[in-house]
């Protein structure tokens, strides 16, 4: 009886092994990009300052990292940092070196929303006596924000899909199991399949969830400007 190309059985056996994966890969994804979108805001921040010993540097270093490949920078963290003292978990590592890289795009795109928002508004706050710090979060932020979420979610779905370059520095996180599976069993069509299936759905579930989160700031903001 000839063998059919995708085995049913095996995939339910391995879905177990693939869902631990996955929660490693979902996990790496949440927290790099906490770090992403706390870490781009800084860097916006520190650029739109009127000291340029503090503007340009911060330039210099963003534009930097958007210029070299994000799996140089997991190589240099990784293996780099031990050697100057600091260890991390390889998990830690990777979660970091995706929140670094991306934090610098974020940075862009907050930097265009900051930009956005009317210089009046800027110059009300300031008739009304309101400190640096509340102007930043009672005017610009609910300004600025609502209207770069849609980007910061396609960061997101990207950062989700280069989750498997963690693996370059010995984290088993989704496509790697399913490496190691295939090379176990010698069936890669199974584990494979399941791993695209997987990217798809939440891709499509992190895409669904941004567009909720961007309704739901129009109607809280909405009013602001």
């Amino acid at each position: 009886m000839t063998e059919p190309i995708f085995d049913w059985s095996y995939a339910a056996d391995i879905l177990p092994t693939l869902g631990s994966a996955l929660i490693v890969t979902v996990q790496a994804t949440l927290l790099g990009m906490v770090v992403a979108v706390t870490l781009g805001l800084v860097f916006a921040m520190l650029r739109r300052s009127p000291l340029v010993f503090v503007s340009w540097p911060t330039a210099i270093l963003v534009e930097f990292i958007r210029s070299t490949p994000l799996l140089v920078q997991m190589y240099f963290l990784f293996y780099v940092l031990p050697n100057l003292g600091v260890s991390l978990s390889p998990l830690t590592t990777g979660v970091l070196a995706l929140g670094l890289h991306y934090a610098a795009y974020c940075s862009e795109v907050y930097r265009a929303g900051l930009e956005g928002v009317p210089r009046g508004q800027l110059e009300a706050a300031t008739a009304l006596n309101l400190t640096p710090w509340r102007t930043l979060r009672d005017v610009v932020l609910p300004q600025a924000i609502p209207p770069v979420v849609p980007a910061l979610g396609n960061y997101l779905v990207a950062m989700f899909k280069d989750t498997p370059l963690l693996s370059a520095i010995t984290v088993v996180e989704l496509l790697q199991q399913s490496k190691i599976l295939g090379s176990t069993s010698f069936r890669y069509i199974e584990p494979l399949t399941m791993v695209g299936v997987f990217f798809l759905l939440l891709s499509l579930v992190a895409a669904w969830g941004v567009r909720r989160l961007e309704g739901r700031l129009r109607i809280v903001f909405g009013g602001t400007r």
